[in-house]
């Protein structure tokens, strides 16, 4: 009996030093709209979530409050155990900077820098010394397999390239978490399975947790846990293999 006990509460305290991730009772109005009415999840470290849902379901402003993009009205989001929410908005723009990657549908590269500019942006804006933001963004995009386009500018390059060099900007800090909003909404069939692999590449090398809302069931399904989304809140979840 107190065996049993002991590896169950080893289990539930092991799952909370995991955990990287957590949002409680998310709460997001404008106006008379109630988008979040009270979203509670958990991330663990090194875990690819997936949200899916309909239009209008509450998933990318669910993202973006993970993100601290955008504050709610109610509720908390903890990294690693710290309500970042709380922090000011200089101290929350550093946190952000520091251990938050982002890729969106659209790359959203700046078009008049080049590919090596546009992934280094980020580390310059976090203070970093130019030699050695521009030697990490050299890497990441040989890493990328895009070592001949560093000195491409956006128009000269495939959607897919684009949104490989993205996905190597949201990389440049090495944060945590990887925060994904229909990534692959924009690439043809063979661009989506590569950034697809790309993603679960990088979670296998680096460790780095990712969330992702997507309408592309490929993609959800190969996902660690899905959340299903409906009308701001998360309605169930399913979990890979299981």
């Amino acid at each position: 009996m107190f065996r049993s006990q002991f590896f169950y509460y080893l289990c539930i305290l092991l799952e909370t030093l995991s955990t990287m991730i957590e949002a409680r009772n998310i709460v997001k109005r404008y106006g008379d709209l109630e988008v979040l009415r009270g979203v509670d999840l958990d991330i663990a470290q090194g875990e690819i979530v997936s949200i899916v849902g309909p239009s209008g379901a509450g998933k990318t402003t669910l993202l973006q409050i993970i993100g601290t993009l955008d504050i709610p009205q109610e509720g908390e989001v903890r990294y690693e155990g710290k309500n970042v929410l709380t922090l000011r908005d200089k101290e929350l723009a550093h946190f952000r900077n520091r251990n938050i990657g982002f890729v969106f549908q659209f790359h959203q590269l700046l078009p008049e820098f080049t590919m090596l500019e546009n992934v280094a942006i980020p580390a310059l804006l976090g203070g970093d010394n130019r030699n050695d933001a521009y030697d990490r963004a050299r890497r990441l995009l040989e890493r990328m397999h895009l070592a001949d386009r560093l000195d491409h500018k956006p128009s000269q390059l495939s959607g897919g390239e684009c949104q490989r060099v993205a996905v190597a900007r949201a990389l440049i800090n090495s944060p945590k978490v990887i925060l994904a909003d229909e990534p692959s909404g924009s690439l043809d069939s063979q661009n989506k399975q590569e950034l697809h692999r790309l993603f679960f590449e990088l979670r296998e090398e680096l460790g780095q947790t990712f969330i992702i809302v997507t309408h592309d069931e490929g993609l959800a399904a190969q996902a660690d846990r899905t959340l299903h989304m409906s009308d701001g809140i998360i309605i169930n979840q399913t979990t890979r293999n299981a």
